[in-house]
């Protein structure tokens, strides 16, 4: 099975970040971008320690991401590079950034609910 990223479907759309998402068997692939200041912290906030639950395998496209861990340790992430996230982080951008990941079906649309609930409770 193969998609072009062009051809996900926008699971969740924000001001200044696209996620396109499809489910393979048990799993998803993810084709994210986030535009430069791009912040999930305040976003993640009412999850367990407040950051994301869903651990997520992939690879960075254009850019870098930080990342903070629920034990206060961060990394960041540079194009060209591997990740795997446990669960139990958070994540932002100072510049224009993309990447694929791979997550668990479940605990990714769990997340994307979250998000996408807590918009809609502010708009």
């Amino acid at each position: 099975m193969k998609l072009r990223k062009e051809d996900l479907p926008v699971a969740l759309e924000l001001p200044v970040a696209t996620f396109r998402a499809t489910d393979w068997d048990d799993m998803a692939v993810a084709y994210v971008e986030m535009t430069a200041g791009a912040d999930a912290t305040p976003l993640l906030e009412g999850l367990p320690d407040d950051k994301c639950q869903c651990p997520h395998w992939g690879y960075m496209l254009k850019g870098a991401i930080h990342v903070r861990y629920s034990d206060g340790k961060e990394e960041i992430c540079k194009a060209g590079e591997m990740f795997y996230w446990p669960a139990g982080h958070t994540v932002w951008v100072d510049e224009d950034t993309s990447f694929v990941e791979f997550s668990p079906q479940k605990e990714l649309k769990d997340l994307y609910d979250f998000v996408g609930n807590k918009l809609s409770a502010v708009t």
